[in-house]
């Protein structure tokens, strides 16, 4: 087991021209420590206080995500997904299925279109909830870690009774989703729609005019846009510089072009721009779940007109032989897809997450690549760290929002 820091000193302090060059130190932080969120490594080497250079190192929770899913079927590697960013499962579910229904020229029914916005932007919800916890925990705000936690669990809770799961919900299906909501679940979420406010309001309370907490994170971290601009930056890490990008709203899938939501736009790009960005954003999520659970259509769940892709019903297959026999046919084999190359990106709640597919008609991809926005998040840490003290790491780090499962994949 690493040790959390360890120390190595450089060539002794010498003396230029009456400046005294300080020795250096070179510091490891993480792979086992509680302010990198995850098992993250970062080499250090500092003057003081100050740091000089900032190397992240990465792979620790490496699974070979990419090449597991070319040798399992198309609905076998949705769990999978579960693990990318495993605090917005849901999320990632839809983006990987609506990249194989791009590549098959599926269209999944409105009911279904809805219940994946529905279920996304809980997903969001609950991913900026507790980032913004551990966030503010990192900074020494404990009780408002506590006040997004419990407004978590609450939206947990009904993933549960959706899902069956909370965590790795793999609520997505290539045409459709496993399953209706069941009767009264839309007044709780409803419900739970007025706790999360509550909370924020009760959060910003703590947060917004707290001395210590904006002297941890105004002028910390600051992201240029030309800098986010050409590192690739996504989501809230790109928005914090004022740029206004929002795949949701510059190219709306499921159907977000038909709900009315605004996206917050920073001006600073500090460490205080993008909480008060995710603070926004989980406002602006819940104006869309309001939305849909007022506008939700009637009808079937399942793309219809994918009779070799999706399963059957199971009243069908226990009571019809053609049925059953699809449904041996695509649980052993797999949907056949056909041959051809596509790439979709869905806004996720820590940027664009895009999948890239492959297929030679078979059923599972011949080649698969995920493009996590956590990677993008780290590669800049050599540059956005240096000039901080030790102590701003922390903050620079829980601002960011990464998530290493996304990240090492």
């Amino acid at each position: 087991m690493p040790k959390s820091l360890d120390f190595e000193f450089s060539d002794a302090a010498s003396r230029d021209d009456d400046v005294i060059q300080c020795e250096k130190m070179h510091v490891t932080m993480g792979p086992s420590h509680p302010s990198t969120h995850g098992v993250l490594r970062l080499q250090l080497e500092v003057d003081g206080e100050i740091v000089t250079k900032c190397t992240p190192v990465i792979g620790y929770l490496h699974r070979g995500d990419d090449k597991l899913a070319e040798n399992m079927t198309y609905n076998q590697f949705v769990p999978f997904t579960d693990r990318l960013d495993y605090l917005a499962p849901i999320c990632n579910n839809v983006a990987y299925a609506l990249t194989v229904e791009r590549l098959a020229g599926l269209e999944v029914p409105p009911r279904c279109a809805a219940l994946r916005v529905l279920t996304s932007e809980l997903s969001r919800m609950s991913s900026h909830l507790l980032g913004l916890g551990v966030y503010a925990m990192d900074t020494g705000a404990l009780t408002v870690f506590l006040t997004t936690y419990t407004e978590r669990e609450r939206i947990y809770s009904l993933f549960e009774e959706l899902t069956g799961q909370r965590l790795s919900c793999s609520y997505t299906r290539i045409g459709g989703v496993t399953r209706d909501v069941p009767e009264g679940w839309l007044a709780k979420v409803e419900k739970a729609c007025d706790c999360v406010l509550k909370a924020l309001d009760e959060m910003e309370g703590l947060l917004s005019r707290n001395k210590i907490f904006t002297d941890r994170t105004q002028g910390i971290g600051v992201i240029k846009r030309d800098f986010a601009l050409q590192y690739g930056l996504t989501g809230v890490n790109l928005r914090c510089t004022g740029v206004c990008a929002d795949i949701r709203k510059d190219r709306p899938y499921s159907g977000y072009e038909q709900y009315d939501f605004d996206i917050p736009v920073g001006t600073v790009g500090d460490c205080y721009d993008r909480y008060l960005l995710k603070t926004e954003e989980v406002r602006q999520s819940v104006r869309i779940v309001r939305q849909v659970c007022k506008t939700i259509p009637d009808g079937p769940i399942f793309a219809e007109d994918a009779r070799k892709i999706c399963l059957p019903p199971k009243n069908r297959v226990l009571t019809g032989m053609e049925e059953l026999i699809q449904n041996f046919m695509i649980t052993t084999h797999g949907p056949q897809i056909p041959a051809g190359e596509a790439y979709f990106e869905a806004e996720n709640p820590k940027g664009a997450l895009g999948f890239f597919i492959h297929s030679k008609g078979e059923g599972h991809p011949y080649r698969l690549h995920v493009r996590g926005p956590s990677f993008v998040s780290l590669s800049t840490l050599p540059v956005l760290v240096p000039g901080h003290f030790v102590t701003d790491i922390p903050a620079i780090l829980g601002s960011l929002d990464f998530v290493q499962g996304e990240c090492d994949r």
